[in-house]
């Protein structure tokens, strides 16, 4: 009789299998798609991945400008008030033209944002020359109006008024980056005589016509903006400190003929108002802040803005700000044109279009140069300028370019390919209601078919 041999399946054992344990243990697995772990590293880079989407630069371009704008309207009504009672105005008559300007500001940036880039360029010479009839215009007596010594307006009528020279910065930036782009795609910015014909000819003339007007403070955004377009341009250093030697020598022979500019230049730092009071309103700035604190007096509770400081809506809106928000109100005001100024940089550093990469450079430079020699202004570390905080201070000629210059980056920022990808990306998978449609179904990302109604309403 021969033995059975010893059956080792499931339903049988031996001795020489190994037991089973009766819980199921699960292998660890690795993160998926190597999502970042906890701790300060993870933190780090889960920020430093949301830093880089394609839509950072799009969503800081259009939040942060409306988020300046937004509290640039909540500062001129709380500024404005007094100013607008002294005299004999109703109290929100400053706020009501700055909101109008602000909805056109608006509409022009909606315009400008959805424009395509060819048409911008066809814009660049009709606005040129605009820019330069009616900065003509302002010069002949009986058109052109004088505002604290300045001769650099055009009277609308009524209680309006135009400043044609905040449109020659746009109309320079348009103009130069069309004239540099079409110059690359021939190859002749190699050449130093096509880096500067025409450009610094047409610049120059726009700063003359500006300083017929005795308007400095325009004067030197639209130089930064030129040395920005050449410096994007890539301008030999030799060449860029001759044509920034040039500006320098004009510059200091102009304040040095000018008893006024020497006298801000004079206040820089200043600390007392000085003989005859010439340091008034740059040491009241100074006191605003200080007055402030960390969180500030409250909102309307300014006491500067009693007469005491001039022009508490205009250039001096940041130290009103201080005064009545703090500092916490001041860092998030720098905050914003921080993350203004990267995402403008960013949008030219990306694109591969040399019109885009000039135009973006070019409004990134007027609009940081320009926030930079206001707040430095007020904060004592520059000359009083007379310009105003883009975007923030009280002035409809100021804020209707510089909100369709934002909606040229919106536009630039949207062009992007990655950007496209991703805006395509969401329309498609995210319907407004949150669910999908009814008769609705996603063959693709970019594309819906539409089934048959159903008879429904």
């Amino acid at each position: 009789m021969t033995a059975r041999p010893v059956r080792t399946g499931r339903a049988g054992g031996s001795a020489s299998a190994p037991p089973r344990s009766s819980r199921r243990t699960s292998p660890v697995r690795p993160p998926r798609g190597g999502r970042p772990r906890g701790g300060p590293r993870g933190l780090h880079t889960r920020l430093r991945r949301a830093w880089d989407r394609p839509l950072t630069a799009y969503y800081l371009i259009l939040g942060g400008s409306l988020l300046i704008t937004v509290l640039g309207l909540v500062m001129v009504y709380s500024a404005s008030q007094i100013k607008a009672l002294q005299s004999g105005l109703a109290p929100s008559f400053f706020f009501r033209k700055q909101l109008l300007a602000a909805v056109l500001g608006g509409g022009l940036l909606l315009f400008a944002a959805r424009m395509p880039v060819r048409v911008h360029r066809t814009l660049a010479y009709p606005l040129l020359a605009g820019s330069v009839f009616l900065m003509c215009l302002v010069q002949i007596p009986g058109i052109g109006v004088a505002v604290n010594g300045n001769q650099n307006w055009i009277n609308l009528g009524g209680p309006f008024q135009m400043q044609p020279s905040e449109f020659a910065k746009l109309a320079l930036v348009l103009w130069a980056a069309d004239l540099l782009a079409r110059k690359q795609d021939k190859r002749l910015l190699v050449q130093w005589k096509h880096l500067l014909v025409p450009l610094v000819p047409v610049a120059f003339l726009l700063l003359g016509l500006i300083m017929l007007g005795g308007d400095m403070g325009t004067a030197i955004i639209l130089t930064a903006i030129l040395f920005g377009l050449l410096w994007l341009a890539g301008a030999p250093t030799r060449l860029f400190v001759g044509v920034l030697g040039t500006a320098t020598v004009i510059g200091a022979l102009l304040i040095k003929t000018s008893a006024n500019r020497m006298a801000r230049l004079a206040c820089i730092g200043a600390t007392d108002p000085g003989p005859g009071d010439q340091c008034w309103q740059a040491v009241h700035g100074i006191y605003a802040l200080a007055s402030g604190g960390f969180f500030g007096s409250g909102l309307g509770a300014s006491m500067e803005k009693w007469g005491e400081l001039p022009e508490p809506h205009t250039d001096f809106i940041f130290a009103i700000t201080g005064e009545e928000l703090g500092l916490a109100g001041t860092l998030s005001v720098l905050a914003l044109f921080a993350a203004l100024g990267y995402a403008g940089i960013r949008v030219a550093g990306r694109t591969e279009d040399p019109f885009v990469r000039y135009a973006a450079g070019g409004v990134t430079t007027w609009i940081t140069a320009q926030a930079v020699i206001n707040i430095g202004a007020v904060l004592g570390l520059l000359p009083i300028a007379g310009v105003p905080l883009p975007l923030f201070s009280y002035g409809g000629s100021a804020l209707l370019p510089t909100m369709f210059a934002i909606g040229l980056l919106i536009a630039f920022a949207r062009d992007e390919p990655a950007a496209r990808a991703a805006l395509s990306a969401r329309s498609a998978r995210r319907p407004v209601s949150g669910r999908r449609p009814a008769g609705v179904r996603w063959k693709t990302m970019r594309r819906r078919v539409k089934k048959r109604p159903s008879g429904e309403r």
